[in-house]
């Protein structure tokens, strides 16, 4: 039996799995469909308000230039990334008000992850 650690980041949450590779034998005594566990989890209302502005890389977040509900034009500077020592502005892609702030300053995130919400 062969135990691998992992380390799983979920909407900014990091959590540490352990995760058994399971023989052949195993793997065929396994029911195809599992039962849910537990209810589907839901977002939060704010998180699927507005559209969302993504990361265009991944990086660090060096200072968020907004505030929620603060009114922005397309083009303010939302948010600084820093990513191979340079820093990134991200900017806002249309004008609205900013629904939802998902990240925080000095945190990590992966290209492609949302970073807040117009």
């Amino acid at each position: 039996m062969t135990m691998k650690k992992y380390e799983v980041t979920i909407e900014g949450q990091v959590y540490q799995v352990t995760l058994k590779e399971l023989t052949a034998e195993e793997a065929e005594q396994m029911p195809q469909t599992a039962a849910p566990s537990a209810a589907p989890v839901e977002k939060p209302a704010a998180a699927s308000t507005g559209s969302p502005v993504v990361a265009p890389m991944a990086g660090t977040i060096l200072s968020i230039k907004v505030k929620l509900g603060e009114t922005v034009k397309k083009g303010d500077t939302l948010c600084v990334l820093e990513a191979m020592k340079m820093e990134t502005p991200v900017l806002a892609p249309a004008d609205g008000k900013v629904a939802s702030i998902e990240v925080s300053e000095n945190q990590t995130v992966e290209s492609n992850q949302q970073l807040l919400a117009i």
